[in-house]
């Protein structure tokens, strides 16, 4: 087999397995999202206002606890900042 041949081979096993873990990705985004609903929707209840600038901060702060690289907190931050922008804009079920 020619290198140029084991490459292509290396990068179609890479992208199956960015495959799986998308397709895992989503499963956890949308478990996620049932979480951002139901707490939406007991805040009220709760005398909480819908948004809670301190509770992102924490967030943040977890997320760069968790990173091992090789992504930078800067770019986990910014991931999560349009996350938690689609769960606020997210309609109630």
């Amino acid at each position: 087999m020619s290198e140029t041949d084991e490459s292509f081979n290396q990068i179609q096993q890479h992208r199956e397995r960015i495959d799986e873990i998308d397709q895992k990705l989503v499963a956890l985004l949308n478990e996620r999202a049932k979480h951002s609903l139901a707490i939406r929707a007991l805040k009220p209840g709760a005398h909480m206002g819908l948004y809670d600038p301190k509770r992102e901060e924490e967030i943040f702060e977890r997320i760069y606890r968790y990173n091992d690289g090789p992504m930078y907190n800067d770019n986990l931050r910014e991931i999560y900042e349009g996350i938690l922008k689609v769960m606020k804009e997210m309609p109630s079920l």
